[in-house]
């Protein structure tokens, strides 16, 4: 799958300066992270995985070293560096709201449905359309656990401490065609400021389950 750059007006340098500036305790409390006073970088717990996010050093690494923490730091490392940067200074510390909305119907949405922001969901139908166990897997192998009682299964994945992203499988059969949906909570646009931001987060929950 070829990924589409991300264009957010303020570039990287930018967000990495209005992290560095924000209080550690502040980021910690807000974003759902802690501090490691020894590495010098905030832990951020990503997809199953502590991330470390250091400020002074520009420099987002994983605590374990594996091809899963390698995905996010090479293939995806633009998607991802720009997701954590933004997120970590925008997010606040509030309750889910327990409703699940479309990225559709969220503000600047429209860009989710055409062009090179569509979100691959219908090559995750064509992977899973009759393997449901493999699509659990899939999540499962990235921190993300099975929610019961919707579809023929449904996951939720942790791309962010705050912003939890939500996936639900409908296999094929005999009246029915295949489908995918991709679901949020409606505080995710006030933990990610920009819809460029939010589409990032929803292409790198894609990618993990198409990898």
């Amino acid at each position: 799958m070829e990924l589409v750059p991300i264009k957010i007006n303020q570039g990287e340098e930018r967000a990495w300066q209005e992290l560095c500036g924000l209080p550690q305790a502040q980021v910690c409390k807000e974003a759902g992270v802690s501090y490691d006073q020894k590495r010098a970088a905030y832990v951020l717990h990503s997809f199953g995985m502590d991330f470390l996010v250091n400020p002074c050093k520009m420099l987002i690494s994983c605590v374990e070293d594996s091809p899963r923490a390698s995905l996010f730091l090479n293939k995806l490392q633009a998607l991802f560096t720009m997701a954590v940067l933004w997120y970590m200074s925008s997010a606040k510390d509030i309750p889910l709201t327990g409703r699940l909305v479309r990225p559709i119907d969220l503000k600047g949405g429209h860009r989710f449905s055409t062009g090179t922001h569509l979100l691959p969901l219908d090559a995750i139908v064509d992977k899973y359309s009759t393997n449901r166990e493999g699509f659990l897997n899939r999540a499962l192998q990235y921190g993300g656990t099975e929610i019961k009682g919707y579809g023929d299964a449904y996951v939720r994945l942790y791309p962010l401490p705050r912003v939890p992203v939500d996936m639900i499988l409908w296999l094929r059969d005999e009246e029915f065609p295949p489908k995918v949906d991709l679901l949020l909570d409606p505080t995710c646009e006030i933990h990610l400021r920009l819809s460029d931001v939010l589409w990032a987060v929803c292409m790198l929950c894609c990618v993990v389950m198409l990898e």
